[in-house]
């Protein structure tokens, strides 16, 4: 039986992975994250025990936490582009300083971590698909502070894979490709340009504002939904026969790439299906604005990210299997309905 230790329990990723593991193994979960309101369902179970602590003003709290476990999910940063540009010494702060001090601490315990790494990492690569391995990782200048970031993620990466092969720290990196679906924000309290582009959409929908897709929302994502990722955590977790030791997995849908202003339109579609909000996403407008305008001057984006898979397919046996019309009703349903997929299916149904 594991014992996992996931630090950011609360969170969109956190909070999908803890119900799964308590659902689909036999695996004690410790949480610790800053409120619970989005675990609920975990709460109530013997094998879940939920700490409020904060990861920096708690440190030796955490630290013994690690002592006790047997593998470290630490899922606490800050993950939005325009935080990246407005307030990049606390996204230092928070995503490197603390994460390489829990890094540290696995070393020092000979704790297993598996470590969020981030598509972002890839940043302006200009091959067609991203490989985890021969994939060049291409960033833009210092004065376009977005890149913070991606810098922090690739720095720990190379950190955690030093620790590996030369110290013998067990560990493996993941990379999300664009997760969606339920609790990745608030959809009814969103800050224009803070929150995540499906949940701003959707909020703007209900609320009547207009869409605003940034430089004509050209660019182009292999939108995720969060159970088909949290399925593959599970298998990087299990780690059956060692398949997912120092090793390095895209997690992503290359099966499901549309641009931004793609998925605009196919929200608003969905939205039409729910009676009460049929009129509102049917005379819903679009503008178009400058990522200069909407972001700031150090903002900078990348036309197309999208993931290979091949590796998780091949060595962990894992593919994505929900397409985006599909994340998309599962999660207006959450919101708009308080259906919970989880609850009621046990996972997401094609």
């Amino acid at each position: 039986m594991k014992n996992v230790l996931i630090l950011g329990v609360n969170g969109f990723i956190g909070s999908s992975l803890a119900w799964k593991i308590l659902k689909k193994t036999d695996w004690n979960v410790v949480g610790v994250d800053l409120s619970d309101g989005k675990i609920p369902h975990c709460l109530k179970s013997e094998r879940f025990v939920f700490h409020r602590k904060n990861v920096v003003d708690d440190a030796d709290f955490i630290d013994a936490e690690i002592r006790k476990c047997d593998v470290v999910v630490p899922l606490v940063a800050i993950a939005t582009p325009s935080l990246y540009v407005k307030d990049p010494l606390r996204v230092f702060n928070l995503d490197f300083e603390s994460n390489l001090l829990i890094v540290k601490k696995c070393v020092e315990y000979k704790k297993r971590i598996v470590f969020p790494s981030t598509s972002e990492v890839y940043g302006m690569c200009p091959d067609k698909d991203f490989d985890e391995y021969e994939s060049n990782l291409v960033l833009g200048p210092v004065a376009k502070e977005r890149w913070i970031y991606s810098c922090i993620k690739q720095m720990l990466d190379r950190v955690i894979w030093a620790y590996g092969k030369h110290e013998g720290l067990s560990f493996t990196l993941f990379r999300p490709f664009n997760f969606i679906g339920p609790k990745l924000d608030d959809i009814k309290a969103p800050k224009e340009g803070s929150s995540r582009v499906l949940t701003q959409f959707a909020h703007n929908i209900i609320n009547g504002k207009p869409i605003k897709l940034v430089d004509g929302g050209l660019q182009k994502r292999a939108f995720t939904f969060i159970d088909d990722g949290v399925e593959c955590l599970l298998k990087i977790l299990e780690n059956k026969n060692g398949c997912a030791e120092g090793r390095i997995f895209n997690i992503g849908n290359p099966y499901e790439e549309y641009s931004i202003k793609a998925l605009a339109d196919i929200l608003i579609e969905s939205f039409m299906e729910y009676p009460e909000y049929a009129e509102r996403a049917r005379s819903v407008k679009i503008e178009n604005v400058s990522s200069k305008d909407y972001y700031g001057e150090g903002y900078q984006d990348v036309s197309r990210r999208m993931p290979s898979v091949k590796r998780a397919e091949d060595e962990l046996g894992w593919k994505p299997s929900t397409n985006l019309r599909r994340a998309i009703k599962l999660t207006l349903d959450y919101h708009l309905l308080g259906k919970d997929y989880e609850l009621e299916t046990g996972g997401a149904q094609q």
